[in-house]
């Protein structure tokens, strides 16, 4: 008698919380650095639309784990301060005019924004001679008109960043029409798309904001504020920027129509529906047609096909 083995093929990749563990980072810190592009995904072989890791991606970082840790640790407004070796209201006052961009975000307690920052990019901020002056001394007097008339680009800073993130993961034209559109409310959506079915294949594949919360709950409310565009002129780049990508998707594949069917409720009326007159209904109402159309005159006529039965 002879024995089939059957060796088992290896997965060539794994799950994100797979490799998190294999590269020793917590879940958030790993999904930053997909986010970043410093781990590279691929499809999933098997056929889903999610993405996975491959093993020798994994392989790349074993020697260097601590240097990709590194690369995105990210800092909150009183550390980010202290390694650029500043006071923490210089830094929030950089942080609102722009000049240093939040990688992420969460809720305190008291349900207010803590802003994070990538830590390498705080350190290469100080460390250019160009940024000197804005270190130390006198915040120069234009920046300071800004910043009394009430300017904080965090929030959208944030959002144009998180944009290119899920860009970056949209494994489709019309998935990359939905990462634009994660930034506009349904309003601004429909004005930027005419065709009812664009609209709403766009709405369907909007990611959704980061996850702070059950759904409904405040920090669930927050998420999706802060993901909405506020300024006008934010507003219109992401409207236009939606509509190019929908042309460039169209082009590719049109959005799907759904395929028209009779509602139940109507196919099961005209199934009670009488007969119209003259039309039969049933055996019975057969037969009394056939036996009608035996003694008709018109079966004994000369023009008749059929054989005269008189």
């Amino acid at each position: 008698m002879s024995v089939t083995t059957i060796a088992r093929t290896r997965p060539a990749s794994c799950t994100f919380s797979r490799a998190a563990r294999e590269l020793g980072l917590r879940r958030g810190e790993f999904d930053l650095a997909v986010h970043l592009g410093r781990i590279r995904t691929v499809p999933d072989e098997g056929g889903g639309k999610g993405r996975r890791v491959a093993l020798a991606e994994i392989e790349r970082f074993q020697d260097r784990a601590d240097s990709l840790r590194a690369s995105v640790r990210a800092v909150g407004t009183t550390e980010g301060a202290a390694l650029m070796e500043i006071p923490a209201g210089r830094f929030t006052r950089l942080a609102k005019l722009g000049l240093v961009t939040p990688v992420n975000w969460y809720p305190n307690r008291y349900r207010a924004v803590v802003w994070l920052y990538l830590a390498e990019e705080l350190r290469q901020f100080a460390a250019d001679e160009k940024n000197a002056p804005l270190l130390t001394g006198r915040t120069p007097e234009e920046l300071r008109d800004r910043l009394r008339t009430g300017a904080d680009k965090r929030a959208r800073n944030w959002r144009g960043r998180h944009c290119g993130f899920l860009l970056r993961a949209a494994y489709g034209p019309w998935e990359r029409a939905g990462a634009v559109a994660a930034f506009l409310g349904p309003e601004e959506i429909d004005d930027a798309l005419a065709d009812p079915h664009e609209r709403a294949h766009v709405k369907a594949l909007r990611p959704a904001p980061p996850a702070h919360g059950a759904p409904g709950s405040p920090s669930a409310l927050l998420a999706e504020e802060l993901m909405t565009a506020d300024d006008p002129d934010e507003i219109d780049w992401f409207r236009n920027d939606l509509a190019r990508a929908a042309a460039e998707a169209r082009v590719v594949r049109p959005a799907p129509r759904p395929t028209e069917r009779p509602h139940p409720a109507a196919t099961r009326s005209q199934l009670r529906a009488p007969a119209k007159p003259g039309h039969p209904r049933g055996l019975r109402g057969w037969l009394r047609l056939y036996c009608r159309a035996l003694n008709s005159p018109s079966w004994t006529t000369d023009t008749s096909s059929r054989p005269s039965r008189s």
